[in-house]
């Protein structure tokens, strides 16, 4: 499941309705409005399955993981993903390491 931040523009959760793609936003169709940062994994830890979306830096202030943590789906349960043009930040939910990784 696909699951919006409340600080993903409208538009752009519209963009991905018209391209078919599903996703829940927190404050629309899922959670509430306002829910705080330390409500949202809570919250994600009752879904099936969900990958988490969202433009708030403060998700990514976690040490270093390395790529092979993220090899498989069981792997990447947990885990924080941020995709940026200068390449990917990730953390997992109750380890203070960090990947961070330059697109190649």
């Amino acid at each position: 499941m696909n699951v919006l931040d409340e600080n993903i523009p409208k538009d752009q959760r519209q963009l991905l309705e018209r391209w078919r793609i599903r996703a829940r936003q927190i404050g629309v169709n899922i959670g509430r409005r306002g829910l705080q940062d330390d409500e949202i994994i809570p919250l994600l830890l009752t879904l099936r399955r969900p990958t988490f979306f969202t433009r708030d830096a403060d998700f990514f202030d976690r040490g270093l993981l390395t790529r092979h943590d993220l090899d498989t789906q069981t792997k990447r349960m947990g885990t924080v993903i941020r995709v940026s043009s200068a390449g990917i930040t990730c953390w997992r939910w109750k380890v203070s390491d960090e990947i961070r990784s330059k697109w190649e």
